[in-house]
């Protein structure tokens, strides 16, 4: 697969290159539109130059097809984490190691909001967290406490050896004006609104 690989980027950047000189050629007046037309009537005019082109679209749509597939097959394993049982391959979609991470915030009052980005290589997993804290959060503490409770609940979850590798970026901090003049504000809209409440009798 790898073999296959090489070849395909080479045989890439072989056909974009010649197009990238065809195309600097023309604009230099080095190619001119009847040489182009001698190359079309000389395959037109020769069986075999014809069996010859066709063959090269034909190649060049089974390589594009295969190395398309193979950079999708890629991306998409890039996506899950993948391990072996004693009955088979078992594959986990990152986004459920997000939403199992995301979940641990409601065990911590000082975390406000966490938005979880979890990344497979082949070390291990790389989980990037994106807080927003409250303002009476010790933060040191606070992020050594996530970055272990995090990493524990992956190991006994995933069951994994792997190095989990665990970031955090603390996006804001909430002071208490913040979260008392959203409280003001929330009850403000829950307040029901009294139709004609503005007019008065005459």
């Amino acid at each position: 697969m790898r073999i296959f690989t090489v070849l395909g980027i080479i045989f890439y950047a072989a056909i974009t290159i010649t197009i990238g000189i065809a195309l600097i050629a023309f604009s230099l007046n080095l190619l001119q539109p009847q040489n182009i037309n001698d190359f079309l009537a000389y395959v037109r005019a020769y069986p075999n130059s014809r069996i010859i082109v066709g063959l090269l679209g034909l190649l060049f749509i089974l390589v594009s097809f295969s190395f398309a597939q193979l950079i999708l097959g890629r991306f998409q394993r890039e996506k899950t984490i993948a391990f072996m049982t004693s009955s088979g391959q078992v594959t986990i979609a990152l986004s459920a190691v997000e939403d199992l991470i995301r979940r641990i915030s409601h065990h911590m009052p000082e975390i406000k909001e966490l938005r979880p980005d979890v990344i497979a290589t082949k070390k291990g997993i790389m989980a990037d967290l994106r807080v927003v804290l409250r303002s009476e959060s010790n933060i040191p503490e606070l992020t050594a406490r996530l970055q272990d409770l995090t990493r524990t609940k992956i190991q006994e979850v995933l069951g994994i050896e792997e190095e989990i590798v665990i970031k955090i970026h603390v996006a804001k901090i909430i002071s208490a004006e913040e979260k008392e003049k959203k409280r003001k504000e929330a009850e403000r809209l829950e307040q029901p609104t009294v139709p004609f409440s503005g007019y008065g009798r005459v």
